[in-house]
């Protein structure tokens, strides 16, 4: 697959889901001390999620503590438990593309501005026949990587330290 226009440069985010994210926030945050860094809502996505860190700079890791609005309402951002999985990609539109046209099936809405200020998309846990490969039952989020990510993550494949 060396004709691929993109990398997927590594984890960016883990999104877990429960009823109640003060239990979450309880393990996460208060038991193995990542650090709280935000709090995102919106209605359209029935969620109120906590955004936690764990590790620092650009290679920091995202764990989103999400509990749904409404539990009788859909996206049921708690079921399953591991809601989903964010990888880093360092060509978005590109990555999108070249996937589309190999039969991957996306959630709708495209490409679009995620709840931490990066460009997103996701891949449909299941395939379809129009559409024959998915994320066989995982949601995944394909996040686009700012530069200093990017930077990051080449001088650790070549073996530099990380400077930030």
């Amino acid at each position: 697959m060396n004709d691929k226009p993109f990398s997927v440069l590594g984890i960016q985010q883990i999104a877990v889901g429960g009823l109640d994210k003060s239990r979450l926030r309880t393990l996460w945050v208060d038991t193995l001390g990542l650090e709280l860094h935000g709090n995102y809502q919106s209605a359209s996505e029935n969620v109120d999620e906590d955004i936690a860190v764990a590790g620092s700079g650009p290679l920091r890791v995202e764990v989103d503590l999400m509990q749904p609005l409404d539990p009788e309402r859909k996206p049921s951002v708690h079921n399953p438990p591991l809601n989903h999985v964010g990888l880093w990609v360092d060509d978005l539109p590109a990555a999108v593309t070249w996937l589309r046209e190999r039969g991957v099936r996306f959630t709708p809405g495209g490409i679009r501005r995620g709840a931490s200020g990066f460009d997103i998309c996701f891949i449909h846990p299941k395939a379809s026949e129009e559409s024959p490969i998915g994320g066989e039952g995982v949601l995944i989020e394909l996040v686009q990587a700012p530069p200093e990510v990017n930077d990051a993550f080449k001088r650790l494949a070549k073996g530099a330290p990380d400077s930030s």
